[in-house]
C-alpha cells in the first residue's frame, strides 16, 4: 500500500469516526464527568479520568462508524450527510465493520485495569450504542434510546470510582436522558425534511407541530433533575448560578428552534456543548472551594 493510498484511507476512517466533529464525544463526555466529579467529591482518580475521556473518543467513534454503516443506503438522500463515505462509496462494509469492532476492541482494553462491576456495565454499554442506529427504523422515539446509550458512563464511572452504583447515578442518568431527547430532537429537526422522504423515525417527526414545545419540556425537566440533585448532594452557589447560565443558553435555543429553520437548528444542537461545559465548570468550583474552605 503506497503513502498516498494509506493517507487516504486513514482520512477516510476518520471521517467515519467523526474526528473532524468533536461535538458528539463532548455532549457523551460532559454528564461522565459530571457523575466523576460527583462520585467522587470533586477528586477523581488521575488513571480512572484518562481512561474515560480516551474511552468515551473511542465509543463515540465506534458508534459513528456504525451508525454510517447502518445508514449507509440512506445517508445519499439526506443533504447533510450525503458527502459521508458510505454515501459517496469511499469505503466497503467490510472495511467499516472492521474499524467499528477494532474500536470497540481498544475500549474494552482500555478498561480491563478497571474492577469487574465496571466491566460488566460495559456489556450493556456497547450493545445500547451498536443499536441505537437501527432504531430510526422502527422506534418513534429513538432519541430516548440514544439518551440511555449517551448516559451510561454515568453509572460506569460511578463503579469505577465507587465500586457501587448508587441512586445518585441513575437520577443523573434519568437527566441526561432528557436533554439528550432535547438537544437531539433539534439536530432531527434540522433533517425533518429528509427523514420523511425516507421514511425514518425520528422525535421530530413523532412529536409534530409540537417539537418546540416538547424539545423545551425536557430541557426544563432536565434543568429542574439538576437543581434537584444540587439540593440532595449539598452543592453550593457556583453551582446554582450554572445552572442559571445554563438556562439562559437554553433560552437563546428557543429562539433558534422556534424559527424551525434548519441551519438554526442545527446550530441550537451544537450550542448544547455550552450547556454541559458550563455545568462541568460549576461543579468543579463548588469542589474546588469546598477544599479550599
Amino acid at each position: 500500500m503506497t503513502h498516498a493510498v494509506m493517507k487516504d484511507r486513514l482520512q477516510v476512517y476518520g471521517q467515519l469516526m467523526r474526528v473532524d466533529k468533536p461535538i458528539g464525544t463532548l455532549l457523551l463526555l460532559w454528564p461522565t464527568l459530571w457523575g466523576q466529579w460527583l462520585a467522587t467529591q470533586g477528586r477523581p482518580d488521575p488513571l480512572i479520568l484518562l481512561i474515560f475521556v480516551v474511552g468515551t473518543f473511542l465509543m463515540r467513534s465506534a458508534g459513528c462508524v456504525i451508525n454510517d454503516y447502518a445508514d449507509r443506503h440512506i445517508d445519499l438522500h439526506v443533504e447533510r450527510t450525503s458527502q459521508r463515505p458510505f454515501a459517496r462509496g469511499a469505503v466497503s462494509e467490510k472495511e467499516a465493520l472492521l474499524l467499528a469492532a477494532a474500536l470497540a476492541l481498544l475500549s474494552l482494553l482500555l478498561i480491563l485495569p478497571l474492577n469487574s462491576l465496571t466491566l460488566l456495565m460495559s456489556v450493556p454499554a456497547v450493545l445500547l450504542a451498536a443499536s441505537y442506529p437501527f432504531t430510526k427504523r422502527f422506534f418513534p422515539v429513538p432519541q430516548a434510546y440514544l439518551g440511555i446509550a449517551f448516559s451510561f458512563g454515568i453509572p460506569m464511572v460511578f463503579a469505577a470510582e465507587t465500586g457501587s452504583v448508587p441512586v445518585t447515578a441513575w437520577w443523573l442518568l434519568a437527566a441526561n436522558l432528557l436533554w439528550t431527547v432535547a438537544y437531539d430532537t433539534a439536530y432531527a429537526m434540522a433533517d425533518k425534511p429528509d427523514d420523511l422522504k425516507i421514511g425514518i423515525r425520528t422525535s421530530a417527526i413523532t412529536f409534530g407541530d409540537h417539537d418546540v414545545s416538547a424539545i423545551m419540556l425536557c430541557h426544563g425537566l432536565f434543568i429542574g433533575m439538576m437543581l434537584l440533585l444540587g439540593v440532595d448532594q449539598g452543592l453550593g452557589l457556583p453551582y446554582y448560578a450554572a445552572l442559571a447560565v445554563s438556562c439562559l443558553l437554553i433560552a437563546k435555543q428557543y429562539t433558534e428552534i422556534r424559527t424551525r429553520d434548519r441551519k438554526l437548528c442545527f446550530k441550537a444542537f451544537l450550542d448544547n456543548n455550552r450547556v454541559g461545559a458550563v455545568i462541568f465548570a460549576g461543579m468543579v468550583l463548588d469542589f474546588l472551594l469546598r477544599q479550599a474552605a
